[in-house]
């Protein structure tokens, strides 16, 4: 086996390992199983049991629930023109969400349903202050490129992304409500060291971050 060939197997293995039934194919994406569609719990009952909380087990997602709380956050539910789960002002599509794991920064991308590996390490504990951010199995970083909005970078478009952020992170409530999950939402992160671990560029920003996993026992 030559060096490339380990390489690529220890990065499928380790995804395979932080994910069950997830794994990373040689272009070093994992396609998501199909979200569910279906069943859960009613809107009305997803709304009664939205809470946040803080205290996170360290247990890591299946692949299955991975998919169905990325797909409710910013899936394409209009396979047809494209179309999200969420509102984006003037249809920019702006926000780019990215999956902070133990085995490293995934980039979800919608149109193929599937995570693409950014970095092969963790780096979760840049993604919030807070203790219980560094063992959570999930923190979702959700970026705004602004090449895909206003480019004149006005204040109104930067109101419009910060909006835009907020439904993506209310529908990510909603399916923890639905999964059993526990969710919080941050804006406690150190951005410029967390922008520069994930290598964004001058047109992309940092919004917020939000924690996924089972709740502690």
């Amino acid at each position: 086996m030559d060096r490339r060939t380990f390489l690529e197997s220890t990065v499928v293995l380790a995804a395979a390992a932080a994910v069950p039934g997830l794994a990373l194919a040689k272009d070093q994406t994992a396609v998501l199983p199909p979200p569910s569609m279906t069943g859960g719990k009613p809107l009305y009952e997803a709304l009664a049991q939205r809470r946040t909380e803080r205290a996170f087990a360290p247990e890591a997602l299946s692949a299955q629930t991975l998919s169905n709380v990325l797909w409710a956050a910013f899936g394409i539910n209009r396979p047809s023109d494209g179309r999200r789960t969420a509102p984006s002002a003037k249809n920019w599509q702006e926000i780019d969400i990215y999956a902070a794991t133990a085995d490293g920064l995934y980039l979800y991308e919608p149109k193929e349903h599937r995570l693409r590996l950014i970095l092969d390490k963790d780096i979760r504990a840049l993604a919030g202050k807070q203790d219980f951010v560094a063992t959570a199995p999930l923190n979702l970083i959700y970026v705004v490129d602004t090449s895909r909005s206003d480019t004149s970078g006005s204040a109104d478009s930067t109101l419009l992304s910060w909006a835009d952020t907020g439904f993506i992170g209310q529908n990510v409530y909603l399916a923890c409500a639905a999964e059993g999950l526990a969710t919080v939402i941050r804006a406690n992160i150190d951005k410029p060291a967390l922008a520069a671990a994930m290598k964004l560029t001058d047109k992309q920003f940092i919004t917020l971050s939000q924690t996924v996993g089972k709740p502690k026992a």
